[in-house]
């Protein structure tokens, strides 16, 4: 049987064992249906270090109750940590974790092995509470649990949990009656972490960013800028292997903010390690590139048939783009599973989550930020400047000459973002310049790659209305192309312009005194 993701909206509270729950009917839904208790049993599993307690991830198999099998609770959104989603399988005869399950954690786990760390009975007494007419719902369930086996084994404890069991089913009236009653709520910790005697605060996984100034050492620049990115690489890595929505695209994000902060700080680390973590970030951005670009250009050149005007065989030009796309997607998508399971990409995680707690930096790395960096910066913005002077003056250029500019526009606008906490909002407004570059000529690839695989297609035999489709198609992106290369060229000056960058040059020169 298939796995099924449920959508929890819950919130605990901490209670006495002695506390009297109020009357639920105060609450404001009027039906109130008390339920039978029942005793569930529940094995939770995790590393020895627990990484997956440390991604607020919780992996366990119960027996008894309705939902008894295997789950796996994952943040559904970091913001909200009353929001779980929660993976289920049947029971199954086994006592280790499913493969189903086990590879959706493997980019937290990195290959440690999963055990059985402590197990848990709870006696539950439920409670639903609905409006008349069932819309809205509420379960209300009063657990006493009980440690039996793991590190805190014969703790005893009593808590609450309000769950929505409808869309539409606000907590806050249950949440203020439990509160004013005195219950307490508490920062959210499952009852796994609990029963691993995980502390109410575990350490994450990736060491998060420091505050920095700019009379602060350029490494802890360096440090802060991998912590962020390493973590938000590690927290994509499960939302791809769950297939959501934008999960490879932030990946690709957080792996090219990272190769780029590596390369532009290139005076402040060691060159070989650097290297070797540029060459492997490059190497599974570019395998998840595959199935994320083919997934983007079918998108585009499918909104381009459907703009081409109805006279024209639409239909034909789409289904010769589907045809081809969906087969090159389905290969990159199988590329990339193998990719994220493999040895090769453990050991770069391993690397990075390595990284971020102790980068390897040069002694340059030790002066102070506003000496050290503005520099940095300066050399990115330049390098950028002279290659869009050029397409300035070849508005015919070659549409590789567009995109390694687009390339120099990304490395510009990664290393002021990775500035912005030391210098603020300086930084941040030259950053929003860079966004226009990558913003606009990013587009500019879009058409162009687009174009070029529409003349591919036209080469085959396609048939005289669908060749005819793609023609206009072909034209409609290369017209495309040519109007957001003057509008490139018409906004560069003010891009460019000096005001956007006087931050640098009044940080403090070198040997200044501080």
């Amino acid at each position: 049987m298939a796995a099924q993701t449920v959508r929890e909206h819950e919130r605990k509270f901490a209670v006495e064992a002695d506390f009297a729950t109020p009357d639920l009917g105060l609450a404001g839904l009027p039906v109130v249906e008390r339920g039978r208790a029942v005793t569930l049993t529940a094995t939770y599993f995790d590393t020895d270090d627990l990484r997956l307690a440390r991604s607020k991830v919780v992996l366990r198999r119960r027996t008894g109750g309705k939902d008894a099998g295997w789950h796996l609770k994952l943040q559904a959104d970091p913001r909200n940590p009353d929001l779980r989603d929660e993976v289920q399988l049947p029971s199954t005869s086994s006592r280790t974790p499913p493969e189903e399950l086990t590879e959706l954690v493997l980019g937290l786990t990195r290959g440690a092995p999963l055990q059985p760390l402590a197990t848990m009975r709870t006696r539950r007494t439920p409670t639903v509470l609905r409006s008349r007419d069932g819309t809205v719902a509420v379960e209300v369930v009063d657990d006493v649990v009980t440690v039996t086996e793991g590190p805190v084994k014969g703790l005893t404890y009593r808590e609450l949990e309000v769950e929505a069991l409808t869309p539409d089913a606000d907590l806050g009236d249950v949440a203020s009656l439990l509160l004013h009653s005195g219950a307490t709520e508490g920062v959210f910790r499952s009852k796994g972490a609990r029963a691993l005697g995980a502390p109410t605060e575990l350490a994450p996984l990736v060491p998060k960013p420091g505050p920095a100034t700019p009379a602060d050492p350029a490494a802890l620049v360096v440090r802060n800028h991998l912590r962020v990115h390493v973590a938000a690489l590690v927290a994509q890595d499960t939302r791809v292997r769950r297939d959501l929505p934008d999960s490879v695209h932030q990946f690709r994000v957080a792996a090219r903010r990272l190769r780029a902060g590596l390369q532009s700080f290139a005076p402040l680390v060691d060159p070989e390690w650097s290297a070797e973590l540029r060459d492997e970030l490059g190497w599974i951005a570019g395998v998840l590139g595959q199935a994320r670009d083919t997934e983007v250009l079918e998108a585009h050149l499918i909104a381009g048939v459907r703009a081409l005007p109805a006279d024209l065989d639409r239909a034909a030009g789409l289904v010769l783009i589907q045809d081809d796309l969906e087969a090159s997607l389905a290969d990159a998508a199988k590329a990339a599973r193998e990719a994220m399971g493999s040895t090769r990409y453990l050991n770069l995680l391993d690397a990075l989550v390595a990284a971020a707690e102790v980068p390897q930096t040069t002694a340059l790395a030790d002066g102070p930020s506003d000496e050290v960096l503005p520099p940095l910066v300066r050399r990115r913005f330049k390098k950028l400047d002279r290659m869009a002077a050029v397409l300035a003056d070849e508005l015919d250029g070659h549409d590789q000459d567009w995109h390694a500019t687009r390339i120099a526009g990304k490395k510009a606008r990664y290393v002021g973002e990775a500035v912005v906490p030391v210098f603020g909002a300086s930084a941040k407004r030259y950053v929003k310049q860079m966004e226009r570059v990558t913003e606009l000529l990013g587009e500019h690839q879009d058409c162009a790659i687009a174009a070029e695989t529409v003349r591919r297609l036209i080469t085959r035999d396609t048939g005289p209305n669908a060749a005819f489709t793609l023609g206009a198609l072909y034209a409609q992106q290369r017209q495309r192309v040519k109007e957001i290369r003057l509008e490139f060229v018409d906004a560069w000056p003010d891009i460019r312009h000096k005001r956007w960058r006087g931050w640098l040059d009044s940080a403090a020169p070198p040997g200044a005194d501080r």
